[in-house]
């Protein structure tokens, strides 16, 4: 035992001994160089995010609560006119006309009261002869149209039953954000009762001028306009109105008048027949890098004030020409559908917290809105106002008259040809000075006056005098 621990040590010492010397005598010093000629070649470093983003069935949106709260008070609504014409090959050699009912649309509606009252668009009951509402449950109503808004495209119907009916409370549709989760309920294709899913992608979102739509990306086709927009507590906060699409079926992106527009204009028509607006009573244009470069102003957000209606509340508060408008009440006002959107959702002698930039300066002033007949008169189913002060300062002519700003009078507008711009300037050889005297001819002749029409004066887009003469 002995003689091999002793041939164990001395192996171990013989290996040391040599090691160190190779080290001490043999191995050189190396040196360590570093090549920074292709140091632009290393991998650059990107933050990235480790969380794990998949919802587990806890975070997932509760999509059936909403689904339940809203289905059983989304209704069908059927439109039926009367088509006048011969029915028969006799009939067209006798010349006879009958009468016969013919459906002529569909779309949805939302119950909001117990009580009967249905919300949804007035291009699913326009031109009806009779409104037919069915309910989830299969039975049928016919409904009484209480009221129209045309400019937003709602309708108000009431439908009588004998219990109390299932509704969707109204939400604030100003509360809703890009990226929550909403659904839309309602009848496309005659397939009732049908939910489809999406997010909010937009908010005043506008299709052709003045409006103010919240944009989904949940599925709506035809058959779907008047039908909800809910959130995920259930809450109506939309009413499913349009679609842009070059098929006539959805393409990706779908439109809802808010809720908060659409609770005030059913308000406006129960307690007065008709919509009230609240209006400023200036004109201007939204800011971005073009307007801003031509209006030589440092700020691309907001709403330049270009003029100021003498009679206003903007006026009496002092607003002036060159003020950008940055905030209504702390909504924030980037584009003009911003301004248009939320003062919709006000009425004639509210007071609303205008923040305005004057120059480097940020001011608070308290406008109370004005009732828009204050400024414009409605007559034969035209709407007028006064000549723009800026607009009489540059064409001395316009020293008298009243513009259309709306014409919805199929004669004059396919017959006649009056365009909106168009200046009036005398009325069965009365010369109107403003719209006051329209006002007076109204009062005086009711919209009845179309019957005793029998000259017209006007000047056209090219400021040219023009005469028509009623026979």
């Amino acid at each position: 035992m002995k003689k091999i621990l002793t041939l164990v040590c001395v192996s171990a010492l013989g290996g040391l001994l040599t090691l160190g010397g190779y080290k001490l005598f043999v191995e050189k010093e190396q040196k360590q160089i570093v090549d920074n000629s292709n140091i632009s070649q290393l991998p650059v470093y990107v933050p990235t995010s480790t969380t794990n983003t998949l919802l587990n069935n806890a975070e997932h949106p509760d999509l059936i609560t909403a689904a339940n709260k809203t289905i059983d008070a989304v209704v069908h609504v059927k439109n039926t006119q009367i088509n006048r014409g011969p029915q028969t090959w006799g009939d067209i050699f006798s010349g006879q006309t009958k009468e016969r009912k013919q459906l002529a649309g569909a779309g949805s509606g939302v119950i909001i009261s117990p009580d009967g009252h249905i919300i949804t668009n007035n291009h699913v009951i326009k031109g009806a002869a009779e409104i037919s509402v069915t309910l989830n449950d299969n039975k049928t109503y016919m409904a009484d149209l209480v009221g129209t808004d045309s400019k937003n495209d709602i309708a108000l119907l009431k439908i009588d039953a004998d219990e109390q009916l299932p509704f969707v409370a109204f939400g604030d549709s100003d509360a809703t954000q890009i990226g929550e989760w909403v659904l839309a309920v309602g009848n496309p294709f005659n397939l009732t009762s049908t939910v489809t899913a999406g997010i909010i992608s937009a908010k005043s979102r506008d299709l052709s001028g003045g409006q103010s739509f919240i944009q989904t990306d949940a599925a709506v086709n035809p058959g779907n306009s008047g039908g909800a927009l809910v959130n995920t507590n259930g809450e109506l906060v939309g009413i499913n109105t349009a679609i842009t699409s070059q098929t006539g079926s959805y393409v990706g992106y779908s439109f809802a008048v808010p809720s908060n527009i659409a609770r005030k204009i059913v308000e406006d028509i129960m307690e007065f027949g008709d919509v009230q607006d609240g209006i400023l009573g200036v004109t201007g244009v939204p800011l971005n890098s073009e307007t801003a470069k031509q209006l030589e102003v440092d700020v691309t957000e907001g709403y330049y004030v270009l003029e100021i209606e003498k009679k206003s509340g903007a006026a009496l508060a002092g607003l002036e020409k060159g003020d950008i408008i940055k905030k209504i009440d702390n909504v924030e006002i980037n584009k003009f559908s911003d301004l248009s959107g939320y003062l919709k959702t006000k009425s004639p002698n509210d007071v609303v917290n205008a923040e305005i930039l004057r120059g480097n300066n940020l001011k608070n002033i308290a406008i109370t809105l004005i009732n828009r007949e204050d400024l414009y008169v409605e007559f034969m189913d035209m709407q007028f106002r006064d000549i723009p002060e800026k607009a009489k300062k540059e064409y001395p002519q316009l020293d008298y008259g009243a513009i259309i700003t709306e014409n919805n009078n199929p004669y004059f507008s396919n017959k006649v040809g009056l365009r909106e711009g168009y200046i009036i300037t005398a009325i069965n050889n009365v010369v109107i000075k403003s719209i006051e005297d329209i006002d007076k001819l109204k009062k005086k002749h009711g919209d009845d006056f179309f019957k005793s029409l029998n000259k017209l004066e006007f000047l056209d887009g090219r400021l040219q005098k023009k005469e028509i003469i009623f026979r």
